[in-house]
């Protein structure tokens, strides 16, 4: 059993949670603070990060299941843990039901207005699976989707939205959105000749490299003016957002139309250290 569980947490890349992880406890300081006056009470803490454990999980679950038949064929993912048999449908399932009741559970610990965007939440965990069939739009899809992270956070300590909320929010799913793009252009032939919906295999990898830069320059834009609306976020924190724009850019300079051979670099260390870089400049300025 312990074995098949560190299969399916390879499978879900685990690791990657700190692409959220860390946006989220930036939503949830930030709003906190700018709400209540204070910082989050240390449950608030371990349910948050219950219901971010619980909702990646079973959202990268859905996905490898859903996609089972999609990544047999493609060479590249033929050797995911579902379609090469390390696993089975059955054995992702039960833990796909295991992580929705992790998010329901955490969700019902944290406050009503949790509760209520939990059928949403769930919505967009589930559809964004499917939309790769039908829409291009995938992309800005599972930015809204991941954006939840500090929204999720923020509603966690607060019980409420606020105009400073929606703005990171958009910051993140932009930043998500922009990403996914870029990853996307391994799989814009495959795509095509399949009938997938992307970017890439919709507008070609060049266009698609270029959508990309324009999602992350509005997500460094949004990112910028909470600077300058929260009243609390202040010149550390403006170094950190300059700091992840740097980043952004050093990113697209790793992958072209011609050269996409370090998509996977550009994909997983930079945005990790992109997500970790945001809050603890984000934590600095609030402490010092």
């Amino acid at each position: 059993m312990i074995r098949k569980l560190k299969i399916i947490l390879e499978m879900i890349k685990f690791e990657h949670t700190v692409f959220a992880l860390p946006f989220a406890f930036m939503g949830t300081i930030v709003g906190s603070i700018i709400i209540n006056g204070r910082f989050p009470e240390w449950m608030d803490w371990v349910w948050i990060v219950v219901a971010m454990f619980g909702a990646r999980s079973a959202a990268m679950s859905l996905n490898r299941l859903i996609d089972e038949r999609i990544d047999r064929d493609n060479p590249r993912t033929a050797d995911r843990a579902i379609p090469s048999g390390l696993v089975s449908k059955m054995e992702v399932l039960l833990f796909i039901v295991v992580s929705f009741a992790l998010l329901f559970i955490a969700a019902f610990q944290l406050n009503p207005l949790a509760v209520v965007f939990l059928p949403l939440a769930v919505f967009l965990l589930v559809i964004y699976s499917y939309t790769k069939r039908f829409t291009w739009m995938c992309h800005i899809v599972l930015g809204l989707t991941i954006g939840f992270a500090p929204l999720g956070g923020w509603i966690a300590v607060t019980g409420q939205i606020t105009w400073t909320a929606i703005i990171l929010y958009l910051a993140v799913a932009l930043w998500i959105a922009g990403f996914d793009v870029v990853y996307a252009t391994q799989d814009a032939e495959y795509d095509r000749e399949r009938g997938l919906y992307s970017i890439p295999s919709r507008f070609g990898v060049a266009k698609g490299l270029m959508i990309a830069r324009g999602l992350h320059i509005a997500s460094f834009c949004a990112f910028l003016m909470l600077f300058f609306i929260t009243g609390l976020l202040g010149w550390i924190y403006l170094i950190g957002v300059i700091i992840a724009g740097l980043m952004m850019l050093y990113q697209h300079s790793l992958v072209t139309k011609n050269d996409l051979s370090r998509v996977m670099f550009a994909f997983f260390p930079m945005n990790g250290t992109l997500s970790v870089v945001m809050f603890c400049f984000t934590m600095g300025d609030i402490l010092l």
